[in-house]
């Protein structure tokens, strides 16, 4: 099994009582094996139902568990930046926390770090309804149209990045899900930094209910999109 000296992993969280800890400590089992250094980061997005309570209570087992809190819910985007500015290891890693992703799949990123900046999950076979579906085939047929990106599922939530492409790039700004990686993935391309893409298998949902995928959003966020397109041209 390949290794990695360091690796921060975060977790963007929202009232995930039900799958949290299940998640992180599914994580921990796998970083004790593959990473030399390594901590976990629970991003409590303004929860309102057990999950800072939980959160804490996993913090207190392993120093190498971290929390950020917020005290009102600022929305996926909102947690990814607060996890990417608060990792202090060469590699992040950020997964979401609703246990739909195997985490041991992490292994396929590490074999292949030293050939590229930035590694994509991708979904080979989604489990999410038709709408978040068409919604995801949308958005990506607009990133190739607007910044000539081609990937596959850009909003995966399963990512590797190195640490150097959070210093280097200007500082994310949406606080939008489906926003929050196309900016990554754009600003990352931009300044020259090597994207890569590898499947990773999805699963249904065990616990609580999905966010980010009203109309209003997703109108929101084909307009932000604009306004970058705007910004970067």
């Amino acid at each position: 099994m390949v290794k990695i000296n360091q690796l921060s992993v975060f977790f963007p969280t929202y009232n995930e009582e039900g799958n949290i800890a299940n998640t992180v400590l599914a994580a921990k089992e796998v970083l004790e094996k593959v990473a030399d250094k390594w901590e976990i980061i629970i991003v409590n997005d303004g929860s309102t139902d057990g999950t800072q309570e939980i959160a804490e209570g996993l913090r207190k087992e392993d120093e190498r568990i971290r929390v950020e809190n917020h005290k009102k819910n600022r929305g996926y985007g909102g947690a990814l930046q607060t996890g990417f500015y608060a990792a202090k290891y060469d590699w992040i890693v950020y997964n979401d926390a609703d246990g739909q992703f195997d985490f041991g799949e992490t292994t396929k990123f590490i074999e292949k770090k030293d050939e590229a900046d930035v590694f994509i999950g991708y979904r080979i076979k989604r489990k999410d309804a038709i709408t978040r579906v068409a919604f995801a085939k949308g958005w990506a047929l607009a990133l190739f149209v607007f910044f000539g990106l081609k990937l596959k599922d850009v909003d995966c939530g399963f990512k590797m990045i190195k640490r150097e492409v959070i210093e280097k790039i200007p500082k994310l700004e949406s606080e939008r899900g489906a926003m929050i990686n196309a900016e990554l993935a754009i600003k990352a391309k931009k300044y020259g930094f090597k994207i890569k893409q590898i499947g990773v298998h999805h699963y249904p949902r065990k616990a609580g209910r999905p966010t980010g995928a009203s109309i209003r959003v997703i109108i929101k966020s084909f307009v932000d999109l604009l306004r970058l397109w705007k910004k970067l041209s």
